[in-house]
């Protein structure tokens, strides 16, 4: 098995002065990587997924505002704090519906306003420190993720997963990944199958990509042939992320993920969400209340083909995400343990 934190999808610098991030558009042809260094470089990397998956993005976001605050000119407090504010809301914009985003921006934040009497280059060291504790909370969260998870599974099962929710996505690991990659290490030898995630395709260029390279037992599907997969016998569990979390246990996850929970609830199949607490928004209520980022119709008509797939003129409906309702989902799996229905109690416990 080839070691998959090899493949280092987002860090500093070594001199501290750019976000390097692995550019996933580039992905499988090439493993190419990128130096971010302004605010615009880093809120279009967001933005075009050249980084992406909620927790990094956050790990992106929180090292964005370290690397933009080492050049912010202030020689006060108010104006480092201005500028600082300025930038962070920029940067959220990037992406609405991936609560992490924010919460990294927020974290940083904190950061600054908690120590308004410190000097500027005491505050940019503080903020160094800050983005460096939210890169190891999440490789140490998505471990304990799946352990968790995997206490759930049972060797040589066969699992179905949706868009990339794995080492590529986060800091090490995975979220929906993790339990597999641990299962790998230990010989469970699941058999995976992966969905292509139309129309970004990040099931087949990047969980295919990844399993494939770390010697797990993959197999690439088309969104649409899941039911005949699930049908025939082939998958035992569900595993997905998530980029929010509402209190009722609605799920915002990657476009097709509602479908899938209603074929695994028709086959009598578990569906288990994994991510980070930080996925959970403690503000919204229910799925109702989640924004769902749109995208470019391009993406369905010409990002992948050597001509236009669609009839010019046509409307295109591209949203980023689809909400999964909670009487669909069997368990939500955290880094502190796994949420069950009634979820508005026990993912406040």
């Amino acid at each position: 098995m080839n070691n998959i934190t090899d493949l280092k999808t987002v860090r500093l610098s070594d001199d501290s002065c750019a976000v390097v991030i692995l550019d996933q558009t580039r992905l499988p042809a090439e493993e190419s990587y990128l130096s971010l260094v302004t605010a615009e470089d880093i809120w279009d990397a967001i933005y075009k997924l050249k980084v992406r998956g909620a927790p990094a993005i956050g790990v992106a976001a929180a090292y964005g505002m370290y690397v933009c605050s080492r050049q912010i000119q202030a020689s006060s407090y108010s104006d480092f704090y201005t500028e600082f504010h300025r930038i962070k809301e920029y940067l959220a914009g990037a992406r609405p519906t991936a609560v992490n985003l924010v919460a990294a921006l927020n974290r940083m934040e904190e950061v600054v306003l908690d120590n308004s009497s410190e000097d500027v280059s005491t505050l940019v060291q503080l903020l160094h420190d800050e983005a460096q504790a939210i890169r190891t909370e999440d490789a140490a969260a998505c471990r304990r993720i799946g352990e968790h998870c995997l206490s759930l599974l049972r060797p040589g099962m066969g699992l179905l997963t949706h868009c990339n929710a794995g080492h590529l996505a986060v800091s090490e690991y995975g979220t929906a990944l993790a339990p597999i990659y641990l299962g790998e290490e230990r010989g469970h030898g699941f058999k995976v199958f992966a969905d292509e995630t139309r129309p970004l395709l990040q099931g087949a260029r990047l969980t295919a990509y990844e399993l494939q390279r770390a010697g797990v037992d993959v197999t690439l599907i088309c969104d649409n042939m899941a039911s005949a997969v699930m049908q025939k016998g082939w998958v035992q569990a569900v595993v997905v992320g998530c980029d929010r979390v509402a209190m009722n246990g609605d799920v915002a996850n990657k476009i097709g993920t509602s479908g899938v929970a209603v074929l695994a609830y028709h086959y009598g199949i578990p569906f288990y969400v994994l991510g980070p607490t930080s996925t959970v928004d403690k503000q919204c209520p229910d799925g109702k209340s989640i924004v769902i980022e749109e995208r470019d119709p391009d993406e369905v008509s010409e990002m992948w083909y050597a001509h236009r797939m669609a009839p010019r003129g046509v409307r295109i409906y591209n949203p980023a995400f689809d909400v999964t309702p909670y009487e669909l989902i069997t368990a939500i799996i955290t880094e502190k343990g796994i949420a069950y229905s009634p979820f508005e109690d026990s993912l406040r416990q």
